[in-house]
């Protein structure tokens, strides 16, 4: 049993806080039961666990810990990545908070059947914030580097301003829902790489638009669902 916070092993989860260690190494981190078991599920074996009270001192695997409350279990695991494809698929361009990345790539593998796309100037999906926001769903659908223009599909950027209706979208699967920044959506740089704009309507007197976590999950259910033929 580990009983020195000088231990080896210690000190790389220490370090994959970071994200330069975690892109030098291509190694993450995931803590507790849930995270462990998902990467279980999906096949994934890791490079390093230890439990509480089994390989480590508790208070030590505590102290290494992201998480408030401690953890019980940590996972070492390989950075993976996804190839793009499917029928209805995700490309972020620039959203930098880590709870919402982790958050689309969950509501992707529950709602579409393709991968999210980072584009430049997005959070590490690998993050520990990004990491349990996923709830594991990055391991059995890792997401993908890559442009825009290599996405294969009709491009459709959720604009709160766009004169479409998501649910009344016109155009055949597959399709790629494309979302930036909260405050500035798709860059003008890639308006060209968009072919459709389409709006979540809100309610009389409700917010303008919605989190981009959030946006991405309705978007992805109303096209789920008008490509299956239910709208």
């Amino acid at each position: 049993m580990i009983t020195s916070p000088h231990n080896e092993k210690l000190k790389l989860i220490r370090k994959l806080r970071s994200r330069r260690e975690r892109e030098r190494s291509g190694l993450f981190v995931a803590e507790g039961e849930d995270l462990v078991e998902a990467a279980e599920a999906a096949g994934v074996a890791p490079e390093l666990v230890l439990v509480g009270g089994e390989d480590v001192e508790p208070e030590l695997l505590d102290a290494v810990s992201t998480l408030g409350s401690g953890t019980r279990v940590v996972g070492v695991y390989r950075r993976r990545w996804g190839e793009a494809g499917g029928d209805l698929s995700v490309y972020l361009h620039g959203v930098a908070d880590p709870g919402n990345v982790g958050a689309i790539i969950r509501s992707a593998h529950a709602l579409a059947d393709g991968p999210v796309a980072l584009g430049p100037r997005c959070a590490d999906p690998y993050s520990p914030k990004a990491v349990r926001a996923s709830m594991g769903s990055l391991f059995a659908r890792p997401p993908l580097q890559g442009a825009l223009a290599d996405m294969r599909g009709t491009k459709v950027a959720l604009d709160p301003r766009g004169d479409l209706v998501i649910d009344r979208l016109g155009a055949a699967p597959p399709l790629v829902v494309c979302l930036g920044a909260e405050r500035d959506g798709i860059p003008p740089e890639l308006e060209a790489a968009v072919d459709e704009r389409a709006r979540i309507p809100m309610r009389p007197g409700g917010p303008e638009s919605l989190n981009v976590a959030a946006a991405a999950a309705v978007a992805l259910y109303e096209l789920r669902n008008r490509m299956a033929g239910h709208a």
